[in-house]
């Protein structure tokens, strides 16, 4: 296996301009191919996603032809319409490739970045920390949107078809309308307030102040517009042109209900024509036979992962039962945890000791803190400097506090028939983002910058430039050099507690990807209590781990919404996605022939 942080073919900044007025049309396959289920085999490219129709997108895009990447972008662009207030154009994401030809890893950083204006103080008043969800519902808190330059880049470097081709799927979507489910229902509710504040917003998604009853046909004619001046104009119009300037007239002159006032950003055209996606080396780490591709910095998520999976790897996790297994995964997941909020942050501004962290000697010690029959409380940092092999290291940061964290985004993962593969986490953060939807063109705007650090010193405080820390994690693993699966999931800090639990499940306990998807989700993250899902709490399984001291959090609620691909020994492929979670996720495979 070898990576790169180069890609194949240099970035063209006029896009091919292949005419596709009827790829829907073309596209049309069977109503029996498209009935939603979560979990899908067969021969072919596959898609596994939140979103029925966004799946149908990308399993359309594959069946015309298209690659991976390809599929991928055509689904993400539709998620954006279907699931607006996770993810859409008005965000960020990471996207981790697989190139089959080559067998080469590749990241794509397309994280939000603070605009010039930007200074560590930004989110304090008078010397304290302003509150969280006001800084959310501000101008402020609304980053440099990355998602249109990472698809463009994609495209690209990586991918067969242009813009229009892979957008034309969402742009039916957008404009034909789809259901409203009872889950959009429920994610409307989470943002009621916000989306109140601002009257683009609540003509969208509000109906008398209200959420839009279920089966609501909802149709976004001016997301669908927007998407065809991409189509047509690139990403010039995105980045220097009209949709870039509403950006910013919605970012630094909020439209907001009348009575009601939110803080003004300072965003400019110069921020949005200087933003740039990184492709950057993956993070590398094994497991048990398994080599694992990541999200580098400025995502802590897969770091995260492999330093607590190189902790699990000092103990025979198959032999023990699985109260003990899953104690051990939380007290894992707690030290892994302490590391990353100490020293992880944007690789440009803050020189993080990611070599020691993933040091398997370094896990070792952190190893020896765990009582394997007694859980520990907020843990301390560790020292990763010692197994650096790096003389040139800066002084050792002090341990952060354990920060809010929006837990809303999503994740989607494609394959095709050659063998590349998708993982992809993109994201608005919290629920419904900033809530300011851009006046005309119907998409969501980021309030990516409350990911930062509020107040320092710390390695996430806010800087011009900067992409603050994430958690996501989309990861490829492989075994003796050929794919095996793919994970990921959106959730906020839950994302890296999602995926290590899903990875233990799978590879220790021994569960079939789907049940390793749908067991009760655990997200212990260095707290005085573990964050579980309703039900959880009294359960038998609870109770056995109540034994070793864990404790729950009192507030329970949905973690995450996993999606992952498993490559078979006979050669077909496995799309699995939640069989309960978030309105149930759709996986499709493709059939032979294509």
């Amino acid at each position: 296996m070898t990576t790169t942080n180069r890609s194949a073919r240099p970035v063209r900044t006029v896009l091919r301009t292949t005419l596709v007025s009827s790829i829907i049309l073309s596209l049309a396959l069977p109503p029996a191919v498209f009935a939603k289920t979560p979990v899908a085999t067969g021969t072919g490219g596959a898609a596994a996603t939140i979103s029925d129709e966004a799946t149908k997108s990308a399993l359309a895009i594959l069946n015309k032809g298209g690659n991976a990447v390809d599929a991928a972008v055509a689904a993400a662009a539709t998620l954006g319409v279907t699931d607006p207030f996770s993810c859409g154009i008005g965000g960020g994401g990471l996207m981790v490739i697989y190139l089959a030809k080559d067998k080469r890893v590749i990241t794509l950083d397309h994280r939000e970045t603070a605009p010039a204006s930007f200074t560590p103080t930004v989110f304090q008043q008078n010397g304290k920390e302003i509150d969280f969800e006001t800084a959310v519902a501000s101008g402020n808190s609304v980053g440099v949107p990355g998602t249109v330059r990472g698809w463009h880049d994609a495209l690209e470097r990586y991918g067969t078809m242009s813009f229009k081709q892979v957008l034309a799927p969402a742009i039916e979507v957008a404009n034909k309308g789809f259901p409203v489910t009872q889950n959009f229902v429920n994610l409307t509710n989470e943002s009621l307030q916000k989306f109140a504040k601002f009257p683009d917003t609540a003509a969208l998604y509000l109906k008398d102040g209200k959420a839009l009853p279920v089966g609501t046909n909802l149709r976004n004619p001016d997301m669908a517009k927007a998407y065809r001046e991409l189509a047509t104009g690139g990403i010039r119009v995105f980045y220097e042109g009209k949709i870039g300037q509403a950006i910013v007239d919605t970012v630094n002159h909020p439209k907001t209900a009348a009575g009601t006032q939110v803080v003004a950003g300072r965003m400019t055209m110069a921020d949005l024509a200087n933003y740039e996606a990184r492709v950057r080396q993956p993070v590398h780490s094994t497991y048990r036979g398994y080599d694992l591709y990541g999200m580098s910095l400025p995502s802590s998520g897969c770091i995260a992962v492999a330093e607590a999976l190189n902790i699990l790897e000092g103990y025979d996790l198959k032999s023990m039962p699985r109260d003990q297994v899953e104690h051990l995964y939380m007290e894992a997941s707690r030290l892994s945890f302490a590391d990353r909020n100490a020293y992880l942050a944007d690789p440009e501004f803050v020189d993080a000791p990611t070599v020691g962290l993933l040091s398997k000697d370094y896990a070792a010690r952190r190893r020896e803190l765990i009582n394997p029959k007694q859980a520990t409380m907020q843990v301390p940092a560790g020292d990763p400097y010692p197994f650096q092999n790096d003389m040139s290291v800066p002084l050792r940061p002090n341990a952060s506090k354990l920060l809010a964290e929006g837990l809303h985004t999503t994740h989607l993962t494609v394959s095709d028939k050659d063998g590349n593969i998708v993982s992809y986490t993109f994201t608005i953060e919290s629920w419904g983002g900033s809530g300011m939807v851009v006046p005309g063109y119907g998409f969501i705007l980021n309030n990516e910058m409350t990911d930062f650090d509020f107040s320092g010193p710390a390695p996430n405080v806010p800087e011009a430039g900067k992409r603050p820390r994430s958690s996501m994690s989309p990861t490829l693993a492989f075994k003796n050099g050929k794919p095996a699966f793919s994970i990921g999931s959106p959730g906020g800090g839950t994302i890296i507690t999602t995926v290590l639990q899903t990875i233990v499940n799978y590879v220790d306990l021994g569960m079939p990807m789907d049940q390793a998807i749908d067991a009760p989700r655990i997200s212990e993250r260095n707290g005085m209590v573990t964050d579980v899902e309703p039900g959880f709490a009294g359960s038998a399984q609870a109770r056995a781990l109540e034994k070793y001291g864990q404790h729950w959090s009192d507030k329970p609620e949905e973690i995450g919404a996993a999606n992952a691909l498993v490559f078979n020994p006979d050669g077909t492929v496995t799309a699995v996605s939640e069989i309960r979670r978030h309105g149930i996720g759709s996986a499709l495979v493709q059939k032979k022939g294509h």
